[in-house]
This record gives structure tokens, C-alpha cells and sequence, in this order.
């Protein structure tokens, strides 16, 4: 098949979870022979992948323009994939003109919706937050965001939890789903082997690409309430922080004295989630699944987290290291695991045996694919089941298609002999 995948961003594996999940996902297209075009309208980052190299074409789209038609008629795909739902609403009609029998796929990354509704709870009561009113959780962000799933004919759901979420709250039918989480290699007995033990590992890890909310806010409240709470039990530890576009803001926290290291962009994560003995992710909201504790897991660096942190890591298991939602009892869980080789190293045999038995790459893999080829077979009849997506299209869609002609309209050169 012919696979366009529709980016909000170009992707950032060394950057963002975002960035290796989408990455995962076109691997997963290439892995079944697909041919893949990832096209953005974002300016092209040089920490972006080298999609060439996996045999991926690359192109620039431009927002509001007729010559993204050209480029469709063109192409001609059999899956179009949008990646969050801004650019569903950006090309999702133009897709259902030019290419009616294209499958529309949605990847979400997060319920963002639900990211948004407990960042709002979250800065009113300055706690985690996991349990949102739906008054502030029926939002007008989540109205375009149901919108969008309803509109595709198959959304990508990272977590469980917001699957359930969907469906519960929101009544999206369970046919237009699917539980698509993390998908990692299996770390092997002899890779393993190779990691750094308990005594070999030193100071506390915190990572998080910056310029996502919830990692600017618990790296906040590590340096307010509960760094200080482990150091003053343990003065010569120290918290390494790391993330992806450190602005000014973060690296002024950087303090020697307390411990507290900014340490901004890492080279390779993975190395130095490895060579830390504990992982630090105090997540007072959010949504999704968290790719940090997934690293972690793979690393075999044990972590301490919040109900928010740990919420769908496990799928329907219990989630098997330490989870804490004040300052007290987080800093607990920290000094125990840093100090006691027994309890750090059974947290690190539970990680790993998680992650393979729920990031495994083929598994997940193979039943997107699965179901894409299941999709192509029946579109018809299952779009038939979807009368509410179908009245979406045809109302909301046809304002973003005049919203968007009239802003290509504007933005037209003016015939200077007019």
C-alpha cells in the first residue's frame, strides 16, 4: 500500500516520545514493504530524522494552499495518516475530495484534551491530578478533538485508559480504535548482562523534552518541594536534568551547591538513563503514556512516579514500581530505591519483563498492519456504521474547506494590472 503520512512536526526520535513513536509507526509501514511519504508544513529541524534512509520520501506541504490538491492527485494514496488532530482539520477534507478511498488514520499521541483539562486542575489546586470535572473536561478543545476521531475512520490511541475514556465519556464506537502503545525492541538476557548494576550507577535522572508542559512542571516542583527533601538526607546525591530546547528559564535552576544539575540536551538518552540509578518523574498532569518511564523500563533504571506517571504504563497489570503523589512520600520512594540494592534491583527485573511483554514492536506492529489491511477490505461497509463521523464531514468539514479557500484567496498575489 501507498501510505501519506501528514506530520505536525518533522520527527524528533532524540527529542520527544512523540518523535520515536512516530518513527516507530513508519518503520512499522516500511517493515510491511508500504511505500511512505511523510509530508509537514513545519520548517524542517536538523534534529529531525533521516527518514530517506528508511526509504521514506520527504516533502514540505504549505497550510491553506491548492497545491497540496496537486500533490494528492498525484500521489494517490491508499492511507493517509494525520498526526494529531490539527492537521486532520488542516487536510482531512482536501484528503476526502481528492482521495475518497483513502483510509483516514489518526494518531493522537495523547488524549490532549484530557492533558489540558488536568493542567487546569492541576494549577488551581497545585496537586497531581488524575480525576477531572467534566465541565472543564468538555472543552472546546474536545470537541475538535472527538470531532477529528469521528471524522477518521480508524484513531490510534496510546493508552487504554483514554480508550476508555472515549468510550465511556465520549460514546465513541470501539470500531473506530485501536490500543497502539510504545513499540520498542525487547532487551535481551545478554543486553541485560551488559547494563550497569546497582553499585556501578550513581546520582538521580530527570528527562523530559522541555517544551512540553508537564516536563516544565515537574521539573518545577522537583526543585521547589521535593529535591530538597533528598538532599537533605542524602548531601552528596545529585539530580541530573536533561530535555530537549532547555529555554533560559530551566537552565537558571541549574545550581552545583544543591545538587541540582541542568544538563539540557543528551546525546544519547538511553546512555545516560543507563548510567543513573534512579529515575525521577514527579508528573503532576498529562496524558498518554509517558516515554520516559518506558526508556527507563528498557534501561533497567527503576523509577518513582505519579498516579498521572504510571496511568495505563501496564495495560491491565499493576504498574510494578513506586508511585507517590506529595512531596513526603515521593522523596520516600527515591531514597529507598537509591539506597537499598534488594528493593532497586527487583523494580529493575519487574521493568524489564513489562516492557517486553508490552512495548514488543512485532506484536504491535503486525496488528496495525492487521487491521489497515482488515480496513481497505471493508471501508465501505465500515464507514456505513459511522453515520456521526459521516455528518461531520459533511457539516464541519465544509467550513474548514471555505475557512481555508478564503484564506488562500486572501493571501494571493493581486494581479498588478487590476
Amino acid at each position: 500500500m501507498n501510505v501519506l503520512v501528514i506530520g505536525y512536526v518533522w520527527p524528533e526520535p532524540a527529542s520527544s516520545a512523540a518523535g520515536y513513536r512516530m518513527l516507530a509507526l513508519l518503520k512499522s509501514f516500511r517493515r510491511a514493504n508500504w511505500q511512505v511519504t511523510f509530508a509537514s508544513p513545519a520548517e524542517m529541524s536538523p534534529h529531525r530524522a533521516d527518514l530517506p534512509a528508511l526509504g521514506i520520501k520527504e516533502t514540505n506541504i504549505a497550510l491553506n494552499c491548492s497545491s497540496f490538491d496537486d500533490f494528492l492527485r498525484a500521489l494517490q494514496p491508499d492511507v493517509v495518516m494525520f498526526d494529531r488532530f490539527m492537521m486532520e482539520e488542516q487536510f482531512g477534507w482536501r484528503v476526502e475530495k481528492h482521495c475518497p478511498n483513502a483510509i483516514r488514520l489518526l494518531d493522537t499521541e495523547d488524549l490532549s484534551c484530557l492533558r489540558h483539562a488536568r493542567h487546569q486542575c492541576s494549577k488551581q489546586s497545585g496537586q497531581v491530578s488524575l480525576e477531572v470535572p467534566e465541565t472543564l473536561l468538555f472543552s472546546d478543545h474536545a470537541k475538535r478533538e472527538v470531532a477529528a476521531i469521528l471524522r477518521s475512520d480508524l484513531t490510534l490511541m496510546i493508552s487504554p485508559v483514554e480508550i476508555e475514556q472515549l468510550q465511556n465519556t465520549f460514546k465513541v464506537d470501539t470500531a473506530l480504535l485501536l490500543d497502539s502503545p510504545f513499540m520498542q525492541p525487547p532487551v535481551t538476557a545478554e543486553a541485560r548482562r551488559q547494563f550497569p548494576a546497582f553499585d556501578q550507577r550513581r546520582h538521580f535522572i530527570v528527562i523530559g523534552n522541555f517544551r512540553h508542559a508537564p516536563n516544565w512542571d515537574a521539573v518545577l516542583w522537583l526543585k521547589q518541594s521535593i529535591w530538597p527533601l533528598i538532599r537533605a538526607r542524602l548531601p552528596e546525591a545529585e539530580l541530573h536534568v536533561y530535555g530537549a530546547y532547555p529555554p533560559p528559564k530551566a537552565t537558571q535552576l541549574h545550581n552545583a551547591r544543591e545538587g541540582f544539575l541542568v544538563k539540557g540536551w543528551a546525546d544519547d538518552a538511553s546512555e545516560v538513563m543507563r548510567q543513573a540509578r534512579v529515575n525521577l518523574a514527579p508528573l503532576r498532569f498529562g496524558a498518554g503514556l509517558k516515554g520516559k518511564l518506558v526508556d527507563a523500563l528498557a534501561c533497567g533504571t527503576p523509577s518513582v512516579t505519579t498516579r498521572v506517571g504510571a496511568e495505563g504504563m501496564a495495560g491491565d497489570a499493576h504498574w510494578p514500581q513506586p508511585v507517590a503523589d506529595t512531596p513526603d512520600a515521593f522523596a520516600e520512594h527515591a531514597l529507598a530505591l537509591y539506597t537499598q540494592p534488594e528493593h532497586w534491583s527487583n523494580c529493575a527485573r519487574q521493568g524489564f519483563e513489562l516492557h517486553n511483554r508490552r512495548f514488543d514492536f512485532e506484536r504491535h506492529a503486525d496488528a496495525l498492519i492487521d487491521r489497515l489491511q482488515q480496513l481497505r477490505l471493508n471501508l465501505e461497509a465500515h464507514r456505513l456504521t459511522n453515520f456521526t463521523g459521516a455528518m461531520l464531514r459533511h457539516h464541519s468539514m465544509k467550513s474548514t474547506q471555505y475557512m481555508a479557500q478564503w484564506i488562500e484567496a486572501k493571501n494571493r498575489p493581486k494581479d498588478a494590472n487590476a
